[in-house]
């Protein structure tokens, strides 16, 4: 990918511009590292290239070094869950290229700080707008399954201009009404990822990612 520069970084305008491409976010949190290793190398294997990688899960920073070794610029991979400026700071020095965080805080003032990316965690139109102001490169709506793909069609009125990523609970057969009601992308977890975090079926995962990718093709 040529946008991303040998550290695995990219501008925040040049990230938006790939997840109105892409349209779809992994997100990885596993309970073995190992295995969250295999599960970002299989989803990109199957086309899945732009990844998150919480920080919740078991050793994180150590599964994104590695991925960032491994997969180098063929992954556009980041941390999710960045809470604190410390997070933010370990993230990036770990390889991340871009930053989640599930609300508003100090890890998501500092990635923006840091000049990464940043997807800040929102729900409510306040909460959005907080989100904006700080320098959100888009702001993720979470939890999406609270109100689904109406409640983000709605915050859409008062915020044409806002990227918003609906995270949480996203399944496959929600990816159009989500897209339709003007989500740039989907962020998904375990609907995607299932158990392969943690040990589980690879080719279940595989299965999967090729039906989300169906999904969101234009």
């Amino acid at each position: 990918m040529d946008i991303l520069d040998g550290a695995g970084q990219m501008a925040p305008a040049d990230f938006l511009d790939l997840l109105r491409t892409r349209r779809l976010l992994a997100i990885i949190r596993g309970r073995d590292p190992e295995a969250s290793f295999r599960t970002a190398c299989a989803l990109v294997e199957e086309g899945v290239d732009v990844l998150e990688v919480s920080l919740t899960g078991a050793g994180a920073l150590d599964v994104i070094a590695r991925v960032r070794a491994e997969l180098g610029t063929g992954v556009v991979l980041g941390a999710g869950t960045v809470l604190t400026t410390a997070d933010a700071d370990a993230a990036v020095a770990a390889g991340a290229g871009f930053a989640v965080t599930p609300a508003m805080g100090d890890g998501a003032l500092r990635a923006v700080e840091l000049g990464v990316p940043t997807l800040v965690g929102a729900m409510t139109p306040t909460e959005v707008w907080h989100a904006v102001t700080v320098g959100a490169t888009a702001v993720k709506i979470f939890p999406a399954s609270a109100g689904g793909p109406g409640y983000l069609s709605a915050l859409r009125d008062p915020f044409p201009a806002v990227p918003l990523v609906p995270v949480g609970g996203v399944r496959a057969d929600q990816v159009g009404p989500y897209l339709d009601a003007g989500a740039v992308a989907v962020g998904v977890g375990s609907p995607l990822v299932g158990d392969a975090p943690h040990g589980g079926d690879l080719a279940a995962l595989r299965d999967r990612a090729r039906a989300f990718l169906e999904a969101v093709k234009p």
